[in-house]
């Protein structure tokens, strides 16, 4: 496995624990593993789920904030457009919320899971150069903490690499498409924004504003520009205590194939799109979980190789008829800048947030329960 992220770790973590050995390969080392930018933070029910499976949702529970209700609002008008409540998922769900717990705090339970566990094999400082495979192994090179080649032997390797994966890139694989309560979505047609709520100490809130191509960085992060932002979006006495900010592209992309041989893709490395939704980290998690499951089949002789081309079935489908999908609308939802068009927007979600059967059906898509569902029919 190449990548201790989130994909990476649940995924050796869920194949340890069926006795299935796994070598893990990371780039950062112990002195820099929790350097990383926080990013995303909201975790959906049935990742929830996922997260129970493997015995992490109990170490990261106490470090969030159980959020059930979640917030459309309307910026210009300074007023709530929809509040759903997640309790329409009661009888969907053990976790009829969203935990509002960030990567770095998910990632740092479960690299302590992982390195406790005894079989896996946990290889931090370790950069990935490239990979060989034949009918039977597939061959890793790495060079070690001191700088010498390595290589090591497996029956497959997995790319949790994210966006930039050299696995991906050497299986010349196309990355198609394109670039571009505790949780709010705002709306607006000239500045939209994303705002969510971590919890400490101390606690802090998080929130994205869209940035033009062509305006400098540095001016974009310059305190006083941060500041203006911030006061733009809520205006209050004295200046707003920064903890940090970062700039980042957004993508909408799907690998046109998740596997070639014993080489397979899953999370950022075989899509990527817009963070409005909280779907990528949950989505690339579920592959995780899903290529599991399949792996243990195939481990256990109770399935062949074939089972792996369902695995790309069926999280290919769920990548571009749900994750990018419904990034896309949500993008455009908010955005929107026709007065006409927006009101009609504002009113139907007022009406599926007030009608119970039509925000259960809402909740469902969003928080990817249907997605996984739909899936599993995918033979």
């Amino acid at each position: 496995m190449v990548g201790a992220g989130p994909v990476g770790l649940c995924l050796a973590l869920a194949l340890a624990q069926q006795d299935i050995r796994v070598c893990l390969i990371e780039a950062l080392g112990d002195d820099n593993f929790l350097d990383q930018v926080p990013r995303a933070g909201s975790n959906h029910p049935a990742t929830l789920e996922m997260f129970d499976r493997i015995g992490l949702y109990a170490k990261i529970e106490p470090r969030g904030i159980i959020a059930p209700i979640f917030h459309y609002w309307d910026r210009a008008e300074q007023a709530l457009i929809a509040a759903f409540d997640h309790a329409h998922l009661k009888n969907d769900t053990r976790f009829p919320f969203v935990l509002q717990c960030e990567r770095i705090k998910i990632i740092e339970e479960a690299l302590k899971m992982a390195k406790a566990h005894p079989n896996i094999d946990v290889r931090l400082q370790t950069t990935f150069t490239g990979f060989t495979q034949n009918a039977d192994t597939v061959t890793a090179q790495v060079a070690n903490p001191a700088g010498e080649s390595e290589t090591i032997a497996g029956r497959y390797i997995v790319s949790g690499e994210g966006a930039r994966s050299i696995i991906r890139k050497d299986l010349d694989i196309e990355f198609e498409g394109f670039t571009y309560a505790e949780r709010n979505y705002i709306s607006d047609p000239v500045e939209w924004s994303n705002l969510f709520h971590w919890k400490g100490p101390p606690d802090r809130w998080r929130v994205h504003f869209p940035t033009k191509p062509e305006e400098d960085e540095e001016a974009l992060q310059h305190p006083q520009a941060l500041q203006a932002r911030l006061q733009g979006f809520l205006p209050k006495a004295g200046e707003y205590e920064i903890c940090g900010s970062n700039l980042y592209t957004v993508h909408q992309r799907v690998a046109k194939r998740f596997r070639a041989g014993r080489a397979i893709l899953a999370g950022d490395s075989a899509h990527v799109n817009s963070p409005i939704g909280a779907m990528g980290m949950n989505s690339g998690i579920h592959d995780a979980f899903n290529l599991a499951d399949k792996l243990v089949r195939i481990w256990r002789r109770e399935a062949d190789e074939s089972e792996l081309n369902r695995y790309e079935r069926q999280r290919r489908h769920v990548a571009v008829t749900h994750t990018q999908a419904q990034t896309i609308r949500n993008k455009r939802l908010l955005a929107e800048q026709d007065p006409a068009v927006r009101k009609r927007n504002n009113e139907e979600l007022r009406r599926t947030a007030e009608d119970p059967k039509l925000a259960r059906a809402f909740l469902l898509r969003s928080s990817l329960i249907e997605s996984l569902r739909e899936a599993e029919q995918i033979a």
